[in-house]
């Protein structure tokens, strides 16, 4: 898709939702509607500036947009100085799974956010075989219900009642666990089928597509002549493939080179999850990663990306174990980590890749052991010096007394890069996060501040002229991703659209979750419907829930 054209598109087509059948020339003919937003600025989501109008709602339907000043209606809303959006979707999430324990969502639904794609970085909440093993954070929760299928899963969500809607990606480690378990090796052409059949069926309950997490192991054996034959099924079936490529800095290149060879064979969308330059060394090489997924949108190659607005990522800390070191699962990691000679190596060489420095940018998300917890939120650097230790030592220890459950928090990112990628018009924002709230089971860890503050930070750099125009921006956060993503009848305020809408103030609405204190919802929002559902008003939440799972 040429995405900058789709924005000139969508630009000059952005009256047809404020005039004609569903807009002011057609208020005398109407039933009376549930709501009518009253005189606020509506930015439609296709890229224009806003613009004053009304917004009726009827049902779960977006009933029209313009002057309804003469319109009947059971409730109104006073949106008078405020910002009107089509509901902001967060396409790269891990909320499948938590989405069972707190279906209120109230860390999206408070920026935003009605809409997830789930199931990212090729760990999804099914289909659950036997040899996969969930996320770590997952295992830790107490569910509702079991499932092991994709319509399980589906079945159980849904007696949930969540307030977002969601679309689930098949994770690719989900689906090679199901065939050979955490095997650290490439795939025989027998297991390939074997995995294709787990993957249609999932497709066919309802799955969005597949979902890769090439750093991780064991997913990192996989050949290319694999993941290409599953996205041969995914493109068959008209879904998208979102990859965590197999670098991020030192090899991004080769990196994007792969994934771009897998759109080229098989036809399939492409996406391209959190792009970044991961480490000083690397910012260099934003120019080539851009020229390269410029070069192949041209040839005619589907491919977009996602990007969160802050240069820090977060992940497992044991992400940095060596390669050798991180296989045969958890408990054969820790007999590593506890073995003083496997140890020792495993140092070394992290001592010989790292530069000290590297250390500098390295803190402490969540932790398990109760010793460990005052270091969360907080430089490698305050434990190290409190254990006398070096941060090297520092981390290892963490991995072996948390037992491989503690969060790190890796500042490595450009805040130049970072502004450009998010400017980029083919690229959506997406969290990288999953649900969060101050209270209840998810209120435990200490996740990144991406949970809760992603779309606020993203939208208020817009409202202060720091990135892209407020059409823009919202377009990025909407329309955009409804397109690449597939989903029918979103992204946009127009007559017939669903009724996913936001209502913000933009003279407040900004993110206050930070890296030391992340459990903090954005402020500024003022009223949420989720399919014609009004979940939020006045800043808190209804206790009405009107999400649903979404096929294509």
């Amino acid at each position: 898709m040429d995405f900058t054209s789709q924005a000139r598109t969508n630009e000059a087509g952005r009256g047809a939702g404020m005039t004609g059948a569903g807009g002011c020339g057609s208020v005398r003919r109407m039933k009376r509607m549930d709501w009518i937003l009253r005189g606020g600025r509506v930015a439609d989501g296709l890229g224009g500036e806003p613009v004053r109008a009304d917004v009726g709602l009827a049902g779960e339907r977006i009933a029209a947009v313009g002057d309804l000043a003469g319109a009947e209606t059971a409730n109104e809303f006073d949106a008078a100085g405020l910002l009107v959006c089509p509901g902001f979707m967060d396409v790269h999430t891990h909320s499948d799974a938590y989405l069972l324990i707190e279906p209120g969502a109230s860390s999206k639904i408070r920026q935003g956010v009605t809409t997830e794609i789930t199931g990212n970085c090729g760990a999804s909440a099914a289909p659950r075989r036997p040899g996969y093993t969930m996320p770590s954070d997952w295992l830790e929760q107490t569910y509702p219900g079991d499932w092991h299928s994709v319509a399980e899963y589906r079945e159980l969500l849904d007696a949930q009642r969540p307030a977002v809607n969601s679309a689930m990606l098949i994770g690719h480690r989900a689906i090679r666990a199901a065939v050979m378990g955490i095997e650290p090796r490439a795939a025989t052409a027998d297991e390939i089928g074997k995995m294709c059949g787990w993957l249609e069926q999932a497709l066919e309950e309802g799955g969005a597509g597949l979902s890769t997490g090439l750093v991780y192991a064991p997913a990192m054996f996989a050949q290319p002549e694999e993941i290409q034959a599953l996205a041969k099924v995914v493109a068959r079936r008209g879904g998208i493939y979102a990859t965590h490529m197999r670098s991020e800095g030192g090899r991004l290149l080769e990196a994007i080179d792969e994934a771009l060879d897998v759109a080229r064979a098989t036809g399939v969308r492409l996406q391209i999850s959190h792009l970044k330059t991961a480490g000083r060394a690397n910012w260099g090489k934003l120019d080539a990663a851009l020229e390269s997924i410029c070069a192949a949108q041209a040839e005619g190659l589907s491919v977009a990306s996602d990007r969160y607005p802050y240069t820090a990522s977060c992940t497992d800390l044991d992400v940095i174990l060596p390669e050798w070191a991180a296989q045969g699962g958890r408990s054969a990691i820790l007999a590593r980590l506890r073995d003083p000679s496997e140890r020792a190596k495993i140092r070394a060489e992290l001592a010989a890749e790292r530069e000290e420095a590297y250390w500098e940018g390295v803190w402490v998300g969540s932790t398990r052991h109760p010793d460990n917890a005052r270091f969360a939120g907080q430089p490698i650097r305050n434990a190290a010096e409190a254990w006398k230790l070096h941060p090297l030592d520092a981390a290892l220890r963490f991995m072996e007394t948390d037992e491989l459950f503690t969060g790190g928090i890796f500042f490595g990112m450009s805040e130049d890069n970072l502004w450009r990628i998010l400017a980029e018009p083919w690229v959506m924002i997406g969290s990288d996060a999953s649900i969060r709230s101050p209270t209840g089971p998810l209120s435990h860890d200490h996740p990144h501040p991406r949970a809760y503050g992603t779309f606020g930070r993203f939208l208020r750099a817009a409202l202060d002229g720091k990135t892209v125009s407020v059409g823009e921006a919202v377009r990025k956060m909407t329309s955009l991703p409804a397109e690449q993503f597939r989903l029918t009848d979103r992204g946009a305020i127009r007559a017939g659209a669903f009724a996913d809408v936001v209502v913000l103030d933009p003279a407040t609405f900004r993110d206050l979750a930070t890296y030391e204190n992340p459990h903090q919802f954005c402020e500024g929002i003022s009223a949420v419907w989720v399919n014609g559902v009004l979940t939020l008003r006045g800043g808190q939440e209804t206790g009405e829930r009107g999400g649903r799972y979404l096929t294509a």
